[in-house]
């Protein structure tokens, strides 16, 4: 699965870095057979890189930076890797991230 298309870049580009107390979450990334949830509001083409709320054990998330590379290498068991939420539909921070 691609986990970043040219529509999201374009997203991304237009929204920007968002540095604002409640931003858009523009893509949610999910481990299907484990633990791990990426909410991303902003990516930095140069870096390969997102900026956004990462939950890899339920209840203790932070905002941080994590790499679509990274995300991309990853399999977990039967070779299964990160997917993209298809259906997600854009949210801010404080609609998914608990306070």
């Amino acid at each position: 699965m691609r986990l970043l298309t040219n529509t999201l870049l374009k997203r991304f580009a237009k929204v920007g870095e968002q540095d604002i107390p409640n931003p858009i979450i523009v893509a949610k990334f999910f481990n299907p057979c484990g633990r791990g949830t990426w909410y991303a509001t902003c990516y930095i083409p140069e870096e390969r890189i997102f900026f956004g709320w990462a939950e890899i054990v339920p209840g203790c998330g932070e905002w941080g930076y994590f790499s679509l590379d990274e995300l991309q290498a990853y399999k977990g068991p039967l070779g299964i890797g990160i997917e993209r939420d298809l259906y997600w539909r854009e949210k801010h921070a404080d609609e998914v991230i608990p306070k």
